[in-house]
């Protein structure tokens, strides 16, 4: 028998199949699906121009393609004109912008997910049984903002890591309570109301999870493929907070990740050298930007697709009075 001819080694193993992980669940989530929802509604009821304070949802695609229908998106209700109607984002809003707008005599449908509406109603339960409320979640993201907003100022104390926790000084540490951001790292969330919990023995706490169930769901999915890859790309805006933790998670389980936007951004060095790619999408990613950045993987490397499924997930959320489907 002849012996094997040797084979001469690839730089970029470009030729080589390459195995793609598809996490699942992965993209959006029902609040965003609502949020989004409302826009298209609106604009089909009154026509363009609809406003939007804020990003809807923080995916720069999703934004173009309603800025492509009409939608205008602006940071303050000053920059709304009279007699349009305005649409507030997923993430929510203090309680003094729909008091604005409904000084002006503004139309304003809030998108507001259902979620973050719940832990605006926890607050105000806990601010008006006398209780002073620690706030877990990242300073300036503006569901953080939203919430705090709820109540008068000084009520809510924010938190963003255990070091926090030791520096909390309450006039009195047994009538506190916690809620936390909707879109955190499930693990440091743990152990951040772990640290409250020793600290404030009396701490009350919600009686559910606040963490909201996409968002742990999409962490979980995650930790069950991570430490099959050797690499993950996570599809995502850089100021989402959701796809920032999955970058996260799957970097403290060893699996180096990289977010990106589009397929665009993949770097054909990632693919060097590896044997299976795991990818996944914020709740704010939809799933034709999954597609676009498995193409663009293919496009470098052959690959061989397989979906990990680890939760099924069926959730709707009504939508507003007044933004019946036509």
């Amino acid at each position: 028998m002849n012996a094997p001819l040797p084979i001469a080694p690839s730089s970029g193993n470009e030729a080589a199949e390459l195995k793609v992980l598809i996490a699942a669940p992965r993209g959006f989530c029902a609040g965003v699906d609502r949020a989004i929802r409302i826009v298209e509604l609106a604009l089909q009821k009154y026509g363009a121009p609809v406003y939007v304070r804020h990003e809807i949802v923080h995916n720069r695609y999703v934004v173009d393609s309603l800025k492509a229908e009409g939608a205008v998106f602006v940071e303050s209700l000053d920059q709304v004109p009279d007699g349009v109607p305005v649409v507030f984002s997923a993430h929510g809003v203090p309680k003094t912008v729909p008091a604005k707008a409904e000084m002006r005599g503004l139309e304003y449908f809030d998108a507001t997910c259902p979620l973050v509406s719940k832990v605006h109603r926890q607050a105000e339960r806990a601010y008006e049984a006398g209780r002073h409320i620690i706030f877990v979640g990242h300073a300036g993201h503006p569901e953080v903002v939203g919430t705090l907003g709820q109540l008068p100022a000084g009520a809510m104390t924010l938190v963003e890591s255990v070091d926090d926790v030791a520096t909390l000084l309450p006039s009195d540490p047994d009538m506190l309570s916690f809620l936390t951001q909707t879109t955190l790292s499930v693990d440091d969330t743990r152990d951040i109301v772990a640290a409250l919990q020793h600290r404030f023995p009396a701490i009350m706490g919600p009686r559910g999870e606040d963490i909201c169930y996409a968002t742990s769901n999409r962490q979980d999915a995650v930790k069950a493929i991570a430490d099959q890859c050797d690499r993950m790309i996570v599809i995502g805006a850089p100021n989402s907070s959701n796809s920032l933790r999955l970058v996260e998670v799957a970097e403290r389980m060893g699996t180096p990740a990289h977010l990106v936007q589009r397929g665009v951004d993949v770097d054909p060095t990632w693919l060097d050298g590896i044997a299976t790619l795991g990818i996944t999408a914020g709740a704010s990613a939809p799933e034709t930007l999954v597609r676009e950045v498995i193409e663009a993987v293919a496009a470098i490397r052959p690959v061989v697709e397989d979906v990990v499924v680890t939760a099924e997930e069926n959730m709707i959320f009504k939508l507003p009075r007044g933004l019946d489907p036509v």
